[in-house]
């Protein structure tokens, strides 16, 4: 039996931060790891996805610039785009990572870790061998999530891809049909589209249903632009496989579409199901519930970071987790106080009130906050606000045909922004700022002393600004 002041069983993004947190405050840190030291993120989702998004966002940027436009002569290498990602995934392979783990002195077991009982794991090696480890303080789950397959007749059997598949892709398929119209759809949409892919889009209410629509019908209207088909409204009924192997999946209103392959992408589910959450009078495949320290709901040795508990399925906010996590156990470990003020004061508790999100269509989408309709949902009087990002600077130097919207969404009582969404090229780079202005809750007068520079896209903020009251100056 080795015993250790933490274990952390996962060691994605955030298992890493959790152990990086842990190991900075002076306590002996372990990670499991069943896969490759970075985890999904690293290998098969937010890197891999983006190096594939990227050729083509870039193109077409090149190309909406006159003088630029004369210079793209040529089509997307597809071999280059596919070399780019293996280059930027490591060819998977996670010397790297273990290295930082080496440096930063955290130990690595390799191997499936389950739990065995209180604040005990046990992880099974890939030749057989279990090796048994204790927690003095903290037992941590960062397992993540899993692609969810839906029970439709025939769809397990067809052998579905799900986003792993995706971004690991060798061969381009000549036609991939997409069961989904969240996040991953759309990104692996405009991807597979630029990789000389027939696209097909079969959603089951409209594409990214979250979001604002005026940012959804953006990415609608992109996509269908580059040839992608998309079923609004639409779901699977049925599916099977010719013999010649192509995939046929029969609509609920008796539509039918054929497709060399079939990438589901209708949600996720937690790596739950075989990490001995029984031994512990947990129920195995389910999310865990935690607290605003990230401590599971009725334990006190037993924590939950990034996708597992719910909270935000998403790589940044689970790496805020992990670092938040990581600094609460030290502090427990130390009977030091933990509450809620800053950093740098006391151990700060996890804040989920303003999750930013950006969806790397093109054009992007980036949010953050509540959207208007969710405002409404939530009983918050609030007023909207909207520009036509094209009107700004920056954004008509950028590109001969922009186009792009900016929605605040203020609270009425407070004077504060609640929400905020941008669509457009490289929006991307806008998100921080709304953060800030959210999470600090800074008072609109106040915004009106934060200048953009002229000429960027950032001075949409000007003119959302203007929009909610001030009268707009003569000229640009």
């Amino acid at each position: 039996m080795t015993e250790y002041d933490v274990i952390v069983i996962g060691a994605g993004p955030v298992g890493e931060n959790v152990a990086d947190r842990t190991a900075q405050g002076g306590l002996s840190t372990v990670v499991v790891e069943s896969e490759l030291v970075g985890g999904e993120c690293s290998y098969w989702a937010c890197v891999p996805s983006k190096a594939l998004l990227r050729p083509g966002a870039a193109l077409r940027a090149a190309a909406d610039v006159d003088g630029a436009k004369q210079a793209v002569t040529g089509e997307l290498d597809v071999a280059g785009i596919l070399r780019r990602r293996d280059y930027m995934v490591s060819d998977w392979n996670d010397e790297g990572q273990v290295k930082w783990l080496e440096e930063t002195h955290i130990d690595l077991v390799r191997g499936h870790g389950r739990l065995t009982g209180p604040k005990r794991v046990a992880v099974t090696g890939t030749d057989g061998e279990i090796t048994e480890l204790t927690a003095r303080h903290a037992v941590v789950v960062s397992t993540g999530s899993a692609g969810l397959v839906p029970d439709t007749p025939g769809l397990a059997g067809i052998r579905p891809w799900t986003s792993r598949d995706a971004t690991s892709v060798k061969d381009v398929p000549e036609s991939l049909a997409i069961i989904g119209g969240g996040v991953v759809a759309c990104e692996m949409a405009s991807a597979f589209t630029d990789l000389g892919s027939r696209v097909t889009m079969i959603v089951r209410s409209r594409l990214l249903a979250n979001q604002e629509p005026f940012a959804a019908q953006l990415v609608h209207d992109a996509l269908a632009e580059r040839g992608v088909t998309i079923l609004e409204g639409a779901s699977v009924a049925e599916a099977s496989r010719t013999p010649e192997g192509t995939a046929s999946l029969v609509l609920a209103d008796g539509r039918e579409v054929a497709a060399a392959e079939v990438l589901v992408a209708t949600g996720r589910v937690p790596r739950t199901t075989d990490i001995g959450l029984e031994s512990v009078g947990l129920k195995p495949g389910s999310w865990l519930d935690v607290d605003d320290t990230l401590r599971v709901t009725g334990t006190d040795w037993l924590y939950a970071t990034g996708d597992v508990n719910h909270r935000a399925l998403m790589t940044h906010q689970g790496k805020y987790q992990g670092r938040a996590a990581g600094d609460v156990i030290a502090a427990r470990a130390a009977d030091r106080r933990v509450d809620d003020a800053p950093w740098g004061a006391h151990v700060a508790t996890a804040d989920h009130s303003a999750v930013p999100q950006v969806v790397f269509s093109d054009p992007a989408v980036a949010s953050v906050g509540l959207t208007a309709a969710a405002a409404e949902r939530a009983g918050i009087a609030v007023r909207v606000r909207d520009y036509d990002m094209s009107a700004v600077s920056g954004a008509y130097e950028a590109a001969d045909h922009y186009r792009g919207q900016a929605r605040l969404v203020i609270d009425d009582a407070r004077n504060v922004v609640v929400g905020a969404t941008f669509a457009g090229p490289d929006v991307a780079e806008l998100l921080h700022a709304a953060t800030i202005a959210i999470v600090g809750e800074v008072p609109i007068a106040r915004l009106w002393h934060a200048v953009p520079a002229y000429p960027t896209v950032s001075e949409v903020w000007l003119r959302l600004l203007e929009a909610d009251g001030r009268p707009t100056a003569p000229g640009r």
